[in-house]
């Protein structure tokens, strides 16, 4: 089956709700709106709603015909990017600065197309929870969601979500057992230098000869310090230094992004770093401060539900569209603090082909409505193949 009849009937409703979120975003744990339209829904299908966990969090609790003593979660995201859409569509942002240039308004829309169906059928024995979290995007609300008690009021025998995908067609499911998405830290850099005039350079230390140093020599930790067979990232991003053509400044400042999968890596790196700086330091002379900042931690999928996503893509979207290893990515996402306190699984829906025809993050980006009833029927398929009733 291609899709659920019943969910596939629905698909113009569907993207009604999708493109009403995406022309209302919201930021991180700011997402009002969205949270009382997503309680709304779940409740008028008659789902028990619980508000409130990581501020603006909803968790929609969900029984089958029979107890059957198992619990499984479905998660999507809500929050917005903090960026300009320049699309000129009737449902484009109505919000200055803000825009769901990520999906988010998707994978809500999504969920909520799976629990209206399994609201309706319950043709499962167990328990689902409905996960809808706030502040993906640089927030770390799945942090704030499991530190809260996420998984103590609503148990959880496994965990699985999904994001749209740009870079595979739509029609298609990614999934791989071991990492999907990377660790994402971040650090800043300052160079105390003593300032000067340009024209006698030997009274000073200078900061910018300092900084172009440090650019050349980080950039060694991947290319000669990390296995060739292991994915790492280290991308300075800004410099900033200096106010005029003849003045050597007292300062420079940069920083920058690593990315890695395995946790050796991630700490190789941030050894290097700090190795590379103090020597840098030593050599020139001068004091240079860091700020190493872990951030999300990779997304690791269990193998288990890893082949159970896979199998249950299988029969939405057909054994030949289901990418079983899938490259992963080196972006970001808080579903991995859901994957360190339970088994799951994280899947990409492959969306290319879409209006925009845009990638993610970028802000002629808008989800592909096409994929919202294979979406909706893949998240509920999970929970009628788990919960299977007997």
């Amino acid at each position: 089956m291609p899709v659920i009849n019943s969910i596939a009937a629905r698909k113009e409703e569907m993207t009604a709700w999708r493109r009403d979120l995406h022309a209302h975003p919201e930021l991180g744990f700011e997402e009002v709106r969205t949270s009382a339209i997503v309680a709304e829904k779940l409740a008028s299908w008659g789902i028990e709603v619980h508000r409130g966990l990581a501020k603006t969090g909803v968790v929609g609790v969900l029984k089958g015909r029979t107890d059957g003593g198992r619990t499984i979660g479905l998660r999507a995201d809500m929050d917005c990017l903090p960026m300009q859409e320049v699309n000129d569509f009737a449902h484009k942002s109505t919000a200055p600065g803000r825009m769901h240039a990520c999906g988010h308004d998707g994978h809500t829309t999504m969920l909520l197309g799976a629990a209206q169906y399994l609201a309706e059928t319950r043709n499962f024995d167990g328990t689902v929870h409905f996960i809808f979290q706030p502040a993906e995007e640089g927030g770390g609300g799945g942090d704030v969601m499991v530190r809260e008690g996420l998984f103590d009021r609503f148990p959880c025998d496994e965990v699985y979500g999904l994001h749209n995908w740009p870079l595979l067609p739509a029609g298609t499911v990614g999934v791989r057992p071991g990492p999907m998405m990377a660790a994402a830290d971040m650090f800043d850099i300052r160079i105390h230098g003593v300032g000067g005039h340009a024209a006698i350079p030997q009274t000073a230390k200078d900061p910018v000869v300092i900084a172009a140093q440090l650019v050349g020599a980080l950039q060694t930790l991947v290319s000669r310090n990390t296995n060739p067979m292991d994915a790492a990232v280290l991308s300075i991003t800004q410099i900033h230094t200096g106010s005029t053509h003849n003045v050597i400044p007292d300062e420079a400042y940069l920083n920058g992004t690593v990315r890695t999968f395995r946790p050796e890596v991630q700490a190789m790196m941030v050894a290097g770093i700090r190795r590379i700086v103090d020597g840098i330091a030593a050599a020139f002379d001068v004091v240079i401060d860091i700020d190493y900042q872990y951030g999300y931690p990779a997304t690791v999928n269990h193998a288990e539900q890893a082949e159970t996503a896979a199998r249950v893509a299988e029969t939405v979207v057909g054994e030949g569209n289901v990418q079983r290893d899938v490259e992963p990515s080196l972006g970001g996402e808080d579903f991995a603090y859901l994957l360190n306190a339970r088994p799951g699984a994280y899947l990409f829906l492959g969306q290319a082909g879409g209006a925009s025809g845009a990638m993610i993050h970028n802000p002629h980006y808008d989800f592909n409505d096409e994929v919202l009833p294979l979406g909706a029927s893949l998240l509920a398929g999970l929970v009628e193949t788990q919960l299977k009733a007997g």
